[in-house]
């Protein structure tokens, strides 16, 4: 089995669209009024939006992101005028992290783990 897809509530199809495209998703399904879908950029995942019209939690969803350059990465969302809630720095459990909001307050943490995602050092035997 293989996670590849994760549909996430919004309130403005359009605008969130524009946000994902910013953030490099290339939009593959579009039904205007309630859904879209995007590949993520290493096209190997999906994930999509659907219109939710009950309030979203404040926490929102908590969704990750890999980036193997993920300096470079911020730095050019960054240029884009994308505002981050965290720049990158490094974690306890060896990720390095950078944090954003969507348009709903899903956070999006985009991050560069490498051999410590599937295999931390307290990973259980």
């Amino acid at each position: 089995m293989n996670l590849n897809q994760i549909t996430i509530p919004c309130y403005n199809i359009e605008k969130s669209i524009d946000f994902y495209e910013k953030l490099g998703f290339q939009l593959i399904v579009h039904t205007k009024e309630h859904y879209a879908r995007f590949i993520a950029p290493d096209k190997k995942a999906t994930f999509s939006l659907h219109i939710n019209e009950r309030p979203i939690n404040k926490n929102g969803i908590w969704i990750y992101f890999e980036c193997e350059s993920l300096d470079e990465k911020v730095n050019e969302l960054i240029n884009l005028g994308v505002e981050f809630e965290e720049l990158p720095n490094d974690k306890p459990w060896l990720w390095r992290e950078a944090r954003i909001k969507d348009l709903d307050g899903n956070i999006l943490i985009l991050y560069y783990a490498g051999e410590n995602r599937m295999n931390p050092p307290w990973k259980i035997k």
